[in-house]
């Protein structure tokens, strides 16, 4: 089976003037534009260990085919804010999966994008693991929710802002969970 053993997190920032080229700058500012990305969906494998984003590249090598929840967006509107952020929310039982989310959006400061993604992926294992909540409620109250049912041990959230700067160029930024087999 492949589930992975382990996942770090990573974000860049990348500017150029075309659009594929601002996406390879942000790769190589996260660190990993060598690797064959392939974008999964949202889950936290069961026993699955975080590590450092320095230990996970020293595990892979170029060309390595690597799959990993990512998030990004792009923009050429010069004085743009953009955002991508991945919400991570794990369950206090390792042997549960937990979530990750994906979120981008235009205008969002960095913490706004990071609460809107934590939310996401808080909300998401809170109903799959049968925790009671109202789902219109803010967030800081399901959060306190979420954590005080002792079902959940941890949220947060990985985000990249940027804000564009030059007429004609593109700007892109990503958040990415890569997982390591």
């Amino acid at each position: 089976m492949m589930i992975p053993k382990y996942v770090f997190f990573t974000k860049g920032v990348g500017r150029a003037k075309k659009e594929l080229q601002s996406f390879e700058e942000a790769l190589r500012d996260a660190g990993i534009s060598t690797l064959n990305i392939v974008q999964v969906s949202s889950i936290f494998p069961p026993n699955c260990i975080e590590i450092s984003r320095e230990e996970g590249l020293k595990m892979l090598k170029p060309g390595q085919i690597v799959y990993s929840v990512l998030a990004r967006h792009c923009s050429s509107e010069i004085n743009r804010l953009i955002s991508a952020s991945i919400g991570v929310a794990k369950p206090k039982d390792e042997k549960h999966y937990g979530y990750l989310s994906e979120h981008h959006s235009f205008g969002q400061d960095e913490q706004t994008a990071s609460d809107f993604a934590e939310d996401l992926a808080a909300t998401m294992l809170a109903s799959s693991l049968g925790i009671p909540f109202d789902p219109d409620e803010d967030y800081d109250k399901r959060r306190k929710i979420f954590l005080m049912s002792d079902k959940i041990v941890e949220t947060k959230s990985h985000t990249s802002t940027a804000v564009v700067e030059k007429d004609e160029e593109f700007t892109t930024v990503l958040s990415a969970a890569v997982f390591v087999l």
